[in-house]
């Protein structure tokens, strides 16, 4: 690569590195239970940090690419340093609540940026072809920095489920100087001005006049927002099957380990295969893992937890490829951005919805109503890659 683009790739990685090296994940639902908080409290503490999203993801893709990745990137690791700082002397619901909003701005301005600098970085250097295998090891080393995580996290827990909190924001430090040494691309050709007309032109190409991009979007924030929900579930999981505190995070490690080594074999399954039987596996498996362990209890859904990860890994580089081939480098933040704002969003809606389920009817009526709101869209936006893709 160029000697001015070639650090950028090591440089994303430490930034993906310091947000996924999350110590307070584990036993982040016996945290808040600490604290008096209810499963229904705990997603809408999602649902906001998501709104909080949803609120600045499209302008703040816009933004990146306007004022350019770099210093995009540098916002949101420092709004993520002060979120963590925030949540290290809150002990209630209005605090986390404060920390989930700083939280979500930083999140807005990292992601999209982050991808689109990698796309950039390699489209520079004429390697935009091997953007799943790039993409795929950054998404590994984030489930690798997770899995490791889940064993100093839980030896951190032992001192107080609160420590994990205060040594996450001397991490997360870590990610700005990263951040600030960024190189932007010479491919990536800034918007001139920044105009809320064309933050809406990007939005309407991207959901309503270009029909292949559009179904990538859709199908991407389906399995992003199954996902990502699934996240919030597995710890509740972990305690309706009877498994002992001990061993969450060891089984948190584990299941992120797998998750890194699947983001990692991702590029030559895709290869081999094909867009079309990837993404009808993608779009069946992901469903049909929430159906099953709403009907299982036993010690032994763990194996269909950890083919759900296995999925998962390979899933979020391979989708967002899809999308990348179909966007403008000029706009490139921007679109990823719709499509982050689309996972946000409809998680706000699943979310608390399967919280509230949890609560008053189970947790395998939650997980079995997320498997068949999964199946149906999955579905038909896999039907629809299959009629669209070029």
């Amino acid at each position: 690569m160029k000697k001015t683009t070639k650090s950028n790739i090591w440089k994303l990685y430490l930034i993906k590195i310091s947000k996924w090296f999350m110590l307070f994940m584990p036993y982040i639902v016996p945290f808040y239970t600490s604290n008096s908080l209810d499963m229904q409290q705990v997603m809408i503490l999602q649902a906001v940090y998501s709104v909080s999203i949803v609120a600045l993801e499209i302008p703040s893709g816009y933004f990146a690419d306007v004022i350019g990745r770099r210093r995009t990137l540098i916002i949101g690791c420092i709004l993520g340093t002060i979120g963590f700082s925030i949540y290290s002397f809150s002990y209630g619901f209005l605090g986390f609540l404060l920390a989930e909003l700083v939280l979500g701005f930083g999140q807005s301005f990292i992601s999209g940026a982050d991808s689109a600098m990698l796309y950039d970085s390699l489209l520079d250097n004429k390697k935009e072809k091997e953007y799943i295998k790039y993409e795929g090891r950054m998404v590994s080393y984030g489930n690798i920095a997770e899995a490791c995580a889940g064993i100093i996290g839980g030896l951190l827990a032992l001192i107080s489920l609160r420590s994990n909190f205060y040594v996450q924001t001397g991490i997360s430090v870590l990610a700005i100087p990263a951040a600030i040494l960024l190189v932007e691309p010479a491919s990536h050709k800034r918007l001139r001005v920044f105009t809320f007309r064309t933050i809406l032109h990007v939005v309407k190409d991207s959901l309503f006049i270009n029909k292949e991009l559009r179904t990538n979007i859709f199908l991407s924030a389906v399995i992003g927002t199954a996902t990502l929900t699934m996240a919030w579930f597995a710890q509740p999981y972990f305690k309706h099957i009877g498994l002992p505190f001990s061993l969450y995070g060891l089984l948190w490690t584990l299941l992120n380990l797998t998750a890194g080594l699947a983001a990692m074999a991702a590029y030559r399954v895709e290869t081999r295969f094909g867009p079309r039987r990837c993404v009808l596996a993608i779009a069946i498996l992901i469903p049909a893992a929430y159906l099953l362990l709403g009907s299982m209890d036993s010690l032994w859904a763990l194996i269909i937890l950890f083919i759900f990860y296995i999925i998962r890994g390979f899933a979020t580089p391979v989708l967002k490829d899809y999308i990348h081939r179909l966007s403008a480098s000029e706009v490139r933040a921007t679109v990823l951005s719709v499509r982050n704002f689309l996972i946000r969003l409809c998680f706000v809606l699943v979310g608390p919805t399967m919280g509230m389920l949890t609560d008053s009817k189970g947790l395998q009526t939650a997980l079995f109503f997320g498997g068949c709101v999964f199946l149906v869209l999955g579905l038909l936006f896999a039907i629809l890659f299959r009629k669209y893709s070029r």
